[in-house]
């Protein structure tokens, strides 16, 4: 479900990072989040995307050093 919608705990998971990374990581608007009543969520498909683009910025740098 490209919908689905995802807690600190559940990103924090996925990711392999602790909360705490997660949690401040959205604070700076370094992932995509929202807040819903205070709460920061994450929208899968937006995560997805998110780290495609990483992906694409990582492959970048390791071809300048050649």
């Amino acid at each position: 479900m490209s919908d689905e919608i995802l807690t600190v705990q559940e990103v924090a998971a996925l990711s392999k990072v602790a909360d705490k990374t997660v949690y401040t990581m959205a604070q700076k608007g370094e992932i995509p989040a929202f807040k819903v009543r205070g709460q920061w969520r994450f929208k899968r498909a937006d995560l997805d995307q998110w780290i495609e683009q990483l992906k694409g910025a990582s492959r970048d740098a390791d071809g300048d050093n050649e």
